[in-house]
């Protein structure tokens, strides 16, 4: 009897297991949001010619958020350079704060590519609730990794994300 429910056990687990996994595997959600000079776009304009995104929610009032973008942008052109990255950043500033986001963007004369969900319906797509949340997005636009929070040397393992990721996508 102890065998049997061993044996059930391990299915479960495995099963639970392995529907988390399948869960990370779905693609970018279709949205409105806004470019930084208030321009209608949409997330099907994200795109990186089938090379990885690191997509990052964050805010400009969330220290954390604000760390994540600094550290990355220490080591962002030698990331692109290596490995064809781009990151994509979405502000989940509301319409009080997200006039703040320009020239915050300007002042700290970060790279990347900025957009506004000032509405969170983006937000709300990918299942964010806390910030910094950062998505690993494979060439097909596809979320293979995800993180919340930052926390120092949290930028080692986006990189390491994306490599594997590369190094995943050579090999099929």
């Amino acid at each position: 009897m102890k065998t049997f429910t061993f044996i059930i056990a391990s299915f479960f687990i495995f099963t639970c297991l392995k529907s988390q996994e399948v869960s990370d595997q779905r693609t970018l959600p279709i949205v409105a949001i806004k470019t930084l000079q208030g321009a209608n776009s949409s997330t099907s304009e994200i795109t990186n010619d089938g090379k990885p995104i690191i997509l990052a929610f964050w805010a400009s009032w969330c220290r954390p958020c604000l760390k994540e973008m600094g550290a990355i942008a220490e080591v962002y052109e030698d990331w692109v350079e290596e490995t064809g990255v781009k990151l994509v950043a979405i502000s989940t500033d509301d319409s009080r704060t997200a006039r703040n986001v320009l020239p915050l963007v300007n002042g700290k004369g970060w790279e990347y590519e900025f957009y506004l969900d000032e509405n969170g319906d983006f937000k709300r797509a990918m299942g964010v609730n806390l910030l910094p949340h950062t998505f690993i997005l494979n060439g097909n636009l596809e979320v293979v990794k995800q993180f919340t929070a930052f926390g120092d040397g949290g930028e080692v393992k986006l990189i390491e994300s994306v490599r594997e990721i590369i190094e995943a996508e050579n090999q099929d």
